[in-house]
């Protein structure tokens, strides 16, 4: 039997298992309810109970019929603890290769899927540090400030759609990124010092990589078109590309050529604007050293 040692009981909801299924994600659901089934049959053609099963993986009877529902995501866990009581073969633990493509929700899929297609990713943050330059621990220090806040289960999923994100800097090609980040979120000590001293340590580490390019936007300096908020700017080889500005065009993303324009010029005088590479860089190493 598989149970927690630290606790002597099963895993329950809380626990954290698995993640709630988007009803709203057609394609997430169907993939979650196939798998679902699968575990099903398998259970009942051992001859096994729900509450039976659940004490051999290490959880409750609740989340075995929710998982096999289709209403909760598994855990990679989960699958490989189901496999080997199944005695399946690893066919049930192989299902993770379809889970987890869909185990983030579908706007963060959407963007991860456009960020590894581009050649050229362009971001302009006016009051975070940008997703793709978060430490896990400043990302859930980030997301877990929300109000009315996330469930426990909710703010996990959220900081690792955003971490699996990062994998963009592993590209092989590798894209052409440029970040203009402002001052104040990097003086904001997110999270306590050491996640903060953390963070500014992983812009310095990012941001000299070869096909990085980060800015500082001081605060000490003239109104430029990011006040407005958040610029994404993302292109592809084909020559085709999507933006999108918080201040622009209801802040959705377009592909509209002459809205790209506008949003490419909003995005170059800030780029003009901000500290060059490398005083950004040096800007960085200061803030450490404040310390």
């Amino acid at each position: 039997m598989s149970v927690e040692a630290d606790a002597g009981r099963l895993k329950t909801e809380a626990d954290e298992p698995g993640w709630e299924v988007d009803p709203d994600d057609e394609w997430g659901v169907a993939v979650i309810a196939t798998v679902g089934r699968q575990l099903k049959l398998r259970r009942e053609a051992v001859g096994m109970r729900a509450a039976e099963f659940g004490e051999a993986v290490g959880y409750g009877e609740d989340l075995v019929y929710k998982i096999e529902g289709g209403k909760r995501i598994p855990r990679q866990e989960y699958l490989v603890k189901a496999d080997e009581v199944l005695g399946a073969g690893g066919l049930v633990a192989a299902t993770w290769e379809d889970v987890k493509k869909v185990r983030y929700p579908k706007k963060v899929r959407e963007l991860g899927k456009l960020e590894a297609q581009a050649v050229e990713i362009g971001v302009y943050e006016c009051n975070i540090v940008a997703g793709l330059l978060q430490t896990p621990e400043h990302a859930r220090a980030v997301i877990g400030a929300a109000q009315p806040p996330y469930s426990p289960d909710d703010v996990d999923r959220m900081v690792a759609a955003r971490l699996a994100r990062q994998s963009v800097f592993e590209r092989d090609p590798a894209p052409s990124i440029h970040f203009v980040l402002e001052e104040a979120p990097l003086r904001r000590q997110v999270g306590g010092t050491m996640v903060w001293r953390r963070q500014l340590e992983r812009l310095l580490e990012v941001g000299r990589l070869n096909n990085v390019t980060l800015q500082v936007m001081p605060t000490n300096t003239e109104p430029h078109p990011g006040l407005d908020g958040r610029i994404e700017l993302l292109k592809f080889p084909d020559g085709t590309a999507v933006a999108r500005a918080d201040g622009l065009f209801n802040g959705r993303p377009t592909t509209d050529p002459k809205q790209l324009r506008i949003i490419e010029l909003q995005y170059g005088i800030i780029r003009a604007q901000a500290l060059p590479p490398r005083e950004s860089l040096t800007f960085i190493e200061q803030l450490l050293g404040e310390t």
